[in-house]
């Protein structure tokens, strides 16, 4: 099974601490952030993962490496030159490192206690999100969950976690270039082709030096 994790960001509300850092190297509870999403990734099975990177892009392959430390084999596509594709953009690059089945993805600035391997697409499905409720800072919502399906228009009564499993087709025919994630999923929503796991557990957005110090604190107990 192959994974993304996103990590392409230029993390502008995670500074002064990304002047010189990428965000997914930032540390918390003694190591850096993305290599908890790897070892949970390993530890869910996933033992291919392609690591989109941009702001400071060389640093995060020197920590990283190919990924053998951790017993995994990691790729990256290096989004340097465009200037970060966003999420969907990042996608399309990343295709032919990702195959062509099913993959899962993780923002590399969220931190969830969901097992992953938990998550599956439906068969007619292209995308599977994980969402929560609504968080203090997005109390407008994303999305609208009614009986595991998910839909772009009405009370929006929950938020993407930043995880998800999609299928390549969901991306099909889309050009290449800088492309946001919620319009295509809002395409695919309303026809009726993305389902939603409601998690209830910890989730946070690990966006700032206030959040990210908090979760430091939490790990280091």
């Amino acid at each position: 099974m192959k994974a993304m994790i996103l990590a392409a960001g230029h993390g502008t509300r995670m500074r002064p601490l990304t002047n010189h850092t990428p965000k997914p190297l930032l540390q918390v509870g003694g190591k850096p952030l993305i290599v908890w999403h790897i070892e949970k990734l390993k530890k869910a099975g996933f033992n291919d993962i392609v690591i989109n990177i941009a702001l400071l892009a060389e640093q995060i392959p020197k920590a990283l490496g190919d990924g053998s430390k951790w017993g995994v084999r990691i790729e990256y596509s290096n989004e340097q030159d465009e200037g970060a594709l966003e999420t969907a953009g990042g996608i399309i690059k990343a295709l032919p490192l990702l195959g062509e089945q099913p993959f899962l993805v993780i923002s590399g600035d969220v931190w969830c206690d969901i097992d992953y391997s938990s998550i599956h697409l439906a068969e007619n499905d292209l995308a599977q999100l994980v969402v929560v409720p609504n968080p203090k800072h997005n109390t407008t919502g994303d999305f609208v969950l009614n009986n595991g399906r998910l839909q772009s228009e009405g009370s929006k009564n929950c938020t993407f976690s930043g995880i998800a499993y999609y299928h390549p087709a969901l991306f099909k025919g889309l050009p290449y270039g800088k492309q946001a994630i919620r319009y295509v999923l809002r395409d695919a929503m309303d026809r009726d082709k993305v389902g939603g796991i409601f998690h209830q557990g910890d989730w946070r957005d690990i966006g700032t030096p206030e959040r990210l110090e908090e979760l430091d604190k939490e790990l280091k107990k």
